[in-house]
């Protein structure tokens, strides 16, 4: 780990914006599959599919794992620190950070992902100290974009990030949000 980088809390709680973002925890593990076994949260992110139980057990796994090799951290989005809503992910990156998100089907236009998106940006730039906050996302996934713009976000003159996941070419854009001064 580089030096530069102090490891993350071993339990992380942050609160604001109405929600409360935690760590995933065993209770959460049969929530997850009505979660991210659909096929937006399949074709946009990811996140294996199938989702079922022993993917939410592997996830949970995965999640602890990324936290103690400290460049990583996948927060569950729920309103009071109870049922999980969705996921937000923070990973470090060497000019900044990177923030990802995915809120289950039956709690989408309650601007959740919008809202984790400024908790966790606000975490970056307070707790980590960096300068900037991106998304990643393909320019044809309306949802997101609506997020970035939403949650302050413009796109930056910054190459295309083209690559394959699950058998699909993608192309990301690269949204940003710097530090207020």
């Amino acid at each position: 780990m580089s030096s530069t980088h102090t490891p993350f809390p071993a339990r992380i709680e942050l609160t604001g914006e109405g929600l409360v973002l935690r760590d995933w925890t065993e209770t959460d593990v049969p929530a997850m599959p009505d979660l991210f076994d659909h096929p937006d949260i399949a074709y946009w992110t990811p996140i294996v599919s199938p989702f079922d139980g022993t993917a939410a057990a592997t996830r949970l796994e995965r999640a602890r794992q990324l936290r103690a090799e400290g460049a990583t951290i996948l927060l569950a989005i729920t309103v009071d620190g109870q049922a999980p809503l969705g996921e937000v992910m923070l990973r470090r990156l060497p000019d900044g950070a990177e923030i990802g998100y995915a809120v289950g089907p039956a709690h989408r236009g309650q601007g959740l992902a919008v809202r984790a998106v400024r908790l966790m940006a606000g975490y970056a730039f307070e707790e980590l100290g960096v300068e900037q906050v991106v998304l990643e996302l393909e320019a044809e996934n309306a949802a997101s974009v609506a997020v970035a713009t939403k949650a302050g976000f413009t796109l930056l003159d910054v190459p295309l990030i083209e690559g394959e996941e699950k058998g699909r070419p993608y192309v990301l854009q690269t949204w940003g949000l710097k530090r207020a001064s």
